[in-house]
């Protein structure tokens, strides 16, 4: 075998076998993948990476035709069509994170492996910079080339403060040689790099990184507008559902209770209300004790009342709501 044929005392072929066998593993022992972009990494900063996550997630690069070969041996070894999701997303410069951990918490640790570095002539902007109007450090012969640039600057106590705000260098744009030069004299290393999340894999389900930045108050608060509107849309129609169930039970215990108090029909739960009702001063009593404390609540908060929302289900409930009694 010739010395070409081999790499690191093993040759291509068992190279490629054992990363096949290694992604089929990774496949097979997580549940959830997220897909990575790895532009502007180095070596020293990739071993960091691997070091943050150790324990947490498993970090696995590779060649793109590799990587898709591998998935599709490992799709008809295993017979999971679920994992043709990835195929379209191994493009570029692209990597796996495995875990079985909480993906809010990998993607903590993925942004906080991010390094500043200065920008390059040539390279891609990730962000867009802008300079802070300000003093600088930079000498008064640095003026004639401020101005090439057209940023207005003036010197004050030996040194040069630019007047207003710069946007230098926009997010996409391709960096400049004389942006770079000055981002250099200012010393400012406006960028970033590290691993980029690009889409998530969720056991055979394939969304965006934006979907862990909605938390769980945000999931309960949407569902319960849902549930407001199928409630609404129930009582409208006059076609039953669980949503609107409550709000038909609590205006047939209205109805049952007004019909109560001006007959002589009676029942335990309106029997409390009838007996207050027949007694004006306990009543009396009973109102005074709440309008106490909440006069002293609407005098300590009043931006809280206002903001309360009128019991517009309750009022749609009794006009448009079905018959309890058919």
């Amino acid at each position: 075998m010739s010395g070409k044929e081999k790499v690191a005392g093993k040759s291509k072929k068992q190279k490629k076998d054992e990363y096949f066998a290694k992604l089929t593993s990774l496949l097979n022992k997580y549940n959830k993948i997220m897909l990575v972009t790895c532009d502007n990494i180095g070596s020293t900063h990739m071993q960091r990476i691997r070091r943050s996550l150790r324990g947490k997630a498993e970090l696995l690069m590779g060649k793109n035709t590799m990587m898709r070969k591998a998935i599709r041996l490992a799709i008809e070894k295993n017979d999971n069509n679920k994992w043709e999701l990835l195929l379209p997303h191994v493009t570029y410069n692209v990597g796996f994170i495995f875990t079985n951990s909480d993906l809010a918490d990998i993607r903590t640790l993925v942004a906080a492996s991010k390094v500043p570095a200065p920008a390059k002539v040539g390279g891609l902007a990730p962000n867009s910079v802008t300079i802070p109007k300000g003093m600088t450090t930079l000498e008064p012969t640095k003026t004639a080339f401020l101005q090439a640039l057209n940023i207005a600057s003036k010197i004050t106590r030996n040194q040069i403060e630019i007047l207003n705000d710069v946007h230098l260098i926009k997010e996409g744009d391709k960096v400049g040689s004389s942006e770079a030069a000055l981002l250099q004299m200012l010393d400012i290393r406006p960028f970033e790099y590290g691993l980029k999340i690009t889409v998530i894999y969720d056991n055979g389900a394939l969304y965006s990184v934006k979907i862990l930045d909605v938390g769980d108050a945000q999931i309960l608060e949407e569902f319960g507008r849902g549930v407001a509107r199928v409630a609404s849309l129930s009582l409208a129609l006059g076609f039953p559902t669980l949503a609107a169930f409550p709000h038909v039970v609590l205006t047939g215990y209205k109805r049952l209770l007004a019909i109560a108090v001006a007959t002589d029909y009676d029942f335990d739960q309106a029997k409390a209300l009838k007996d207050l009702l027949s007694n004006p001063e306990a009543l009396k009593a009973l109102s005074a004790q709440a309008a106490a404390p909440a006069a002293s609540t609407s005098a300590a908060a009043p931006a809280a009342a206002a903001a309360a929302p009128p019991p517009e289900e309750k009022e749609e409930s009794e006009e448009m709501g079905f018959d309890l009694f058919g």
